[in-house]
């Protein structure tokens, strides 16, 4: 995996964590101070935009880092954090059908349905994916520290040697 797929996929998860959030706060647990109101907060229109024009670029991100990353990692030996992998693409892939969904959706009751089901499956994402970057970032400190021996001196760590 490129440096620059995995900083453009971790700052898109970002913006669409945040955006997500706020506008299912704004939305569904705020009220509005005028009875007429049509939205909660004026940050709302805007919070909602956000999240539907980085989603679609996420979901092609996360397509480069299923190719990069995912597949290689199947297809390892090593079974090292693969069980929040699969539960960060399970969810990555409901959380984005029922995004999907949620666009299309013809009745209320669906509507409903789906917000709920996208919420859901996006708060298992984030945390399962969250967890995900945590262990591999455990993993790779982990495995640096002991493939380094105890006599090497700083510039041996950085790849610079005698």
């Amino acid at each position: 995996m490129k440096w620059w797929e995995q900083w453009a996929v971790n700052g898109l998860h970002g913006v669409v964590t945040v955006t997500g959030i706020a506008y299912f706060c704004i939305k569904y647990l705020a009220t509005a101070v005028d009875p007429f109101a049509v939205i909660n907060h004026p940050w709302q229109p805007a919070m909602l935009a956000l999240h539907l024009l980085a989603a679609p670029f996420f979901i092609a991100f996360f397509g480069m880092l299923f190719r990069s990353h995912t597949l290689k990692k199947l297809t390892s030996p090593n079974a090292g954090n693969r069980r929040s992998g699969w539960v960060s693409l399970l969810s990555f892939s409901a959380m984005a059908l029922s995004g999907y969904l949620l666009q299309v959706a013809p009745t209320p009751e669906l509507v409903t349905v789906m917000v709920w089901a996208h919420a859901s499956t996006s708060v298992v994402f984030v945390v399962g994916y969250s967890l995900h970057l945590l262990i591999g970032w455990r993993i790779g400190r982990v495995s640096s520290d002991s493939s380094s021996d105890s006599t090497s001196t700083f510039p041996s760590k950085v790849g610079i040697s005698a």
